[in-house]
């Protein structure tokens, strides 16, 4: 198990965040990474004060877009920097013990997902951000979409009682890391990289409902997966009751796959049903990228928003913004806790 400890204040490296922008060192470049830093350097929001990646193309790639950046050999020697925060974008592996260690060492996090492999790793590192009262962000970027819009008329009751949510993620290719097959080192298939993200929003806008049971099945390459040391499923479904904060139940039911032949590169959705209408979010025509926000009444729909949304990037922007502005530890961070326990029984693992 990953234990937290406490940072005291002396042990604290100082920066100059006072002076509103954070110095931040970033582990791990590939695209996702320098996709969030270019969003950053873009924006002004902060300076890019260290690098540590062992790919040649990705750091020179990199490099041009923060030419200023020290390089670093080791993870160790990073975390001695005179830095504010450390982002987090390597493999998943490294999530939880990288977190946990520069969270010990004064640093805030910013991690992609999952933060870790499972409940017990993911508890771990937000204990870790807790107890050393820094601020702590994880990368499920959905929430910065205009999935944004059908949480406030979630949130707001106008639905009525939200009975049913469905969840779909079909991803027509499948990762080409060989680490993502290894449960050892992804902690799972489909359901811990893409359905996490769905899962996410699910908590987030029906305010951390509470699971009362989970009943799920996992597949590898078509055939029932028997072997989860072993094995990584490439297409699940699970089925989910949830007991709402105020009383009320939802079903809720998960889909999501690798390598799914459905006729498009991606099959994103998240749909609510209440009482009083229902919500959708939705991919469009099979991109990963662009998304439409809908209104259901009975026949009618109504398109609350469609097209291009340049959305990569909005969380680390928003998490550099309350770094700059003295945030430390927000509660927020145990909902993600919350989704990999749900994640884990999905896996039989609770």
């Amino acid at each position: 198990m990953i234990e937290a400890t406490t940072t005291k204040e002396k042990d604290i490296p100082q920066s100059n965040l006072k002076t509103g922008k954070p110095r931040l060192a970033f582990v791990g470049v590939g695209w996702i990474g320098r996709n969030r830093m270019e969003a950053l350097v873009k924006g002004e929001l902060a300076e890019v004060a260290g690098i540590l990646e062992p790919g040649t193309e990705n750091l020179e790639a990199a490099l041009s877009v923060a030419p200023n950046a020290q390089t670093y050999e080791s993870f160790e020697a990073l975390l001695d920097a005179d830095v504010d925060g450390v982002v987090i974008a390597s493999p998943s592996a490294l999530h939880a013990g990288q977190s946990i260690a520069a969270l010990n060492k004064g640093k805030a996090v910013f991690c992609q997902k999952p933060l870790g492999r499972d409940a017990t790793e993911t508890s771990a590192v937000v204990e870790a951000a807790r107890k050393n009262n820094l601020l702590l962000g994880v990368d499920l970027c959905y929430r910065y979409t205009c999935f944004r819009q059908l949480y406030d008329i979630i949130r707001s009751g106008e639905l009525g009682h939200i009975y049913a949510a469905e969840l779909v993620f079909h991803n027509a290719w499948g990762p080409d890391k060989e680490w993502f097959y290894n449960p050892k080192l992804s902690g799972g298939g489909c359901v811990v990289d893409l359905g996490i993200h769905l899962m996410d929003l699910v908590y987030w806008s029906l305010n951390n409902p509470d699971v009362t049971s989970v009943s799920s099945n996992l597949f590898s390459k078509g055939q029932p997966l028997t072997n989860l040391q072993e094995q990584v499923e490439d297409y699940a479904s699970a089925l989910i009751k949830l007991k709402l904060p105020n009383g009320g139940e939802t079903s809720l039911q998960l889909i999501c796959s690798w390598n799914l032949p459905s006729g498009q590169e991606a099959d994103i959705q998240a749909n609510f049903y209440g009482t009083n209408g229902g919500v959708a979010f939705r991919n469009m025509s099979g991109s990963f990228y662009d998304f439409k926000a809908l209104r259901f009444n009975r026949t009618q729909t109504e398109v609350l928003f469609q097209g291009p949304d340049d959305w990569g990037g909005r969380p680390i922007s928003d998490w550099t913004r309350r770094l700059a502005a003295g945030d430390k530890f927000n509660a927020e961070s145990e909902t993600i806790v919350e989704v990999a326990k749900t994640l884990d029984r999905i896996y039989g693992r609770m």
